[in-house]
């Protein structure tokens, strides 16, 4: 008995591959997020056993707080940098050479505006 040829299911199109993120970027962006993990537990227990004690000492804090705000400005910059690459940059600012998305109106880093102005308009 011949079997009749059943058609053929059509073949899936592959889905567009996205661009792959930079590696260096990646391992930055976990050490940054295990660093301010980690310093900001410290800040916190650096305050919680100041006030058991009944002295609290604002400049250690603040110096502390600094250094994450530090640190969380850097991480910032590299999940920003993440986002750019896998969207594709549309350009640089002119006033710091930060990259901006496409849909950017002003620099995420020095707050520049991006949308070229008329002269005289």
């Amino acid at each position: 008995m011949i079997r009749p040829k059943l058609p053929r299911r059509p073949e899936p199109t592959p889905e567009p591959q996205k661009p792959a993120e930079n590696k260096e970027l990646r391992a930055q962006r976990d050490r940054l997020l295990e660093k301010f993990t980690v310093m900001q537990a410290d800040l916190g227990g650096a305050f919680y056993e100041m006030a058991i004690r009944d002295h609290v000492r604002l400049d250690v804090l603040t110096r502390k707080a600094a250094e994450l705000q530090r640190v969380d400005a850097e991480l910032l910059t590299v999940e920003r940098l993440l986002e750019i690459e896998r969207t594709d940059a549309a350009g640089h600012c002119p006033t710091c050479n930060s990259p901006f998305g496409p849909a950017d109106r002003f620099c995420p880093q020095c707050g520049a505006s991006l949308v070229a102005t008329e002269a005289g308009a």
